[in-house]
């Protein structure tokens, strides 16, 4: 038997018809179409069906569609706006931090989290906040310069400062 399932996503208002099992890494991708967020590990270990549930990061795998009744929700494709990609974006791609995509999603989504709550994180902090993100491709030093360079040209330009912290 399916549920009406009412959410906002992206800024859209959706009402859907969903099965009570159904995850929201598979709505999101299945029903809404919204490939972004990928299907990873399933048991909350890897970080690429991350999304942004009123603002803060969840590991969409881990949830069932219908526990985000009444939420807004933010995948990877609600972060541009039009033609313009988001500054944590933008750093992603100008410092090499892209290089299979996979876990990119998850990983920017966790990092523009971060840089809400602290525009002027530390090393530490960056990777911190990126602990329950895995990639298999850079090693992190790209994604850990590129959260910092966004910290500098975004939200938090603090001079370089934190620049002189090991990476």
């Amino acid at each position: 038997m399916k549920h009406i399932l009412k959410l906002k996503v992206n800024g859209r208002e959706y009402e859907k018809a969903v099965s009570p099992r159904r995850t929201l890494v598979e709505f999101l991708r299945e029903d809404l179409e919204l490939t972004g967020t990928k299907q990873g590990c399933g048991v909350g270990e890897c970080g690429t069906c991350t999304v942004h549930l009123d603002g803060k990061p969840v590991n969409s795998c881990l949830m069932l569609a219908l526990e985000a009744e009444g939420k807004e929700i933010t995948t990877i494709e609600g972060l541009q706006d039009g033609a313009e990609l988001h500054p944590v974006q933008k750093a992603f791609i100008e410092k090499g931090a892209v290089q299979c995509g996979f876990c990119s999603p998850g990983m920017i989504l966790s990092s523009k989290a971060l840089l809400e709550k602290n525009p002027h994180p530390s090393v530490t902090e960056i990777r911190s906040a990126l602990a329950g993100n895995l990639c298999r491709c850079t090693g992190y030093q790209k994604i850990i310069e590129a959260v910092l360079a966004a910290a500098e040209d975004g939200e938090g330009a603090d001079g370089g400062q934190r620049r002189k912290e090991k990476v």
